[in-house]
């Protein structure tokens, strides 16, 4: 890192909030996996901060719902189980269905704006084969979608949600380049569809889109017995 860029990083975001990016990214993108120790001294070491501003970043990612802090076991990337996963899904598919709703009717045109710019950086990241670029890209999506509802409540129940669900979104991309481009033929038609104002079509597409990522995640899920559990689909919202 650039000797300015790390100044004005310090300038605006605290050594704690730095700390829980940074890991974060690392959680995000395959570095370190559901089940891993997280050791504050290495971690430390590797970001190039004190101990302090990683043990509350520790803290901060434990209210966050990714890691667990437990007593006498240290501190650990958090793994859910697939019924954990799944019944998170089955209540996104509802909100986002809202979401893609209100959107079509509220979003504003630097909403829509924005949306459209970040479906073309994920087509660029998926011509480019940068599938942590694209993972990435499609969290910030997802979340320009909420926003765009202009519904704080919805947003923020939304982002509550789903955080945890980022260990898994990721995991089944960064494992089937297949499903990379899939996504993103999906988020292209929500896109267009928030911004063309078809607040049913949005609807409809972003519920699809929700099943459809449940479904690509059960099919790279190794240890996963799909007898143990019952599908998800739009009907059951």
């Amino acid at each position: 890192m650039q000797v300015a860029q790390a100044i004005n990083l310090l300038s605006t975001k605290s050594l704690t909030g730095l700390a829980c990016e940074e890991i974060e990214k690392w959680i995000y993108s395959g570095r370190i996996q559901p089940g891993e120790p997280l050791r504050e001294a290495e971690i430390s070491a590797r970001i190039g901060l004190s101990r302090g501003p990683v043990r509350e970043a520790f803290r901060m990612l434990q209210e966050r719902g990714l890691v667990l802090c437990e007593k006498n076991r240290g501190v650990r990337v958090r793994s859910l189980s697939f019924e954990e996963v799944q019944e998170i899904y089955e209540l996104r598919i509802s909100l986002e269905g809202l979401i893609g709703r209100l959107a079509s009717q509220r979003r504003t045109n630097e909403q829509a704006s924005r949306l459209q710019k970040i479906v073309e950086d994920m087509r660029s990241a998926v011509e480019a084969g940068d599938v942590v670029r694209y993972t990435q890209l499609n969290f910030e999506l997802h979340e320009e979608l909420a926003q765009s509802a202009r519904n704080a409540v919805l947003a923020d129940t939304y982002s509550r949600l789903v955080v945890q669900l980022k260990l898994f979104r990721s995991y089944s991309l960064r494992h089937n380049a297949e499903n990379v481009r899939q996504s993103l033929a999906e988020h292209s038609a929500i896109v267009a569809a928030v911004v063309a104002g078809d607040a049913s079509l949005a609807q409809t597409l972003l519920q699809e889109h929700c099943c459809a990522s449940l479904d690509r995640l059960r099919a790279q899920m190794p240890d996963f017995d799909a007898s143990q559990s019952g599908e998800v689909s739009v009907r059951d919202c």
